[in-house]
């Protein structure tokens, strides 16, 4: 089984990516972020470390962590980004490398993690081949506001709190150009697949 990191900054079309080659390859498919929803919940270690950090300010009515609120204290202040992050991704690799023997014992192909913090948390350890999908920051600026609905200020404060265009280039093993339409980009992966 084949291991890949995919990887690159907010609005990057990551997830667009990911549902091709999920389609396309029957690639199985990982978002860090998704793990750490699940480690989050109410009643894990990371939840409880999370609130005594944070306080109850970062809960919603029910008791459980209001993520929304969360990210708005960190992407607004490093220190406590870098902390949260120092609680969640320890945990969050260890579930990704559980999901990749389990992959592995059922005889997948593709097994592709999605991640912003690939190159910051080694996951060069684990992935075969690491991918960064390329988008120019002002297009990633409109994509966020246009799909996601942010502000400037908050795709702002959230790009500039990620690794830069260079650093991605530097050390990752291909690079993947989503600045334009999306069947140019399906064309360049359907190229890389070819060769795997």
């Amino acid at each position: 089984m084949m291991v890949i990191g995919i990887t690159g900054g907010i609005g990057s079309g990551k997830s667009d990516v990911l549902e091709y080659l999920h389609d396309q390859y029957g690639a199985t498919i990982v978002k860090a972020d998704e793990v750490a929803k699940k480690l989050q919940k109410k009643g894990t270690d990371q939840f409880q470390q999370i609130v005594e950090l944070f306080g109850a300010d970062v809960l919603d009515g029910r008791g459980a962590l209001d993520r929304k609120k969360l990210s708005q204290i960190v992407f607004s202040n490093n220190d406590k980004l870098l902390k949260l992050n120092q609680i969640m991704h320890p945990g969050v690799k260890t579930e990704v490398k559980r999901m990749i023997e389990k992959e592995e014992k059922k005889g997948t192909n593709f097994f592709f993690i999605e991640a912003a913090l690939l190159l910051e948390d080694h996951y060069e350890e684990i992935c075969e081949e690491i991918w960064y999908i390329y988008v120019e920051d002002d297009i990633r600026m409109q994509r966020l506001k246009y799909a996601r609905g942010y502000s400037s200020e908050k795709a702002m404060s959230i790009m500039k709190n990620q690794e830069s265009k260079d650093a991605f280039f530097k050390n990752c093993d291909r690079v993947i150009d989503n600045n334009s339409t999306f069947l140019e980009t399906t064309e360049q992966v359907d190229d890389i697949m070819k060769t795997l």
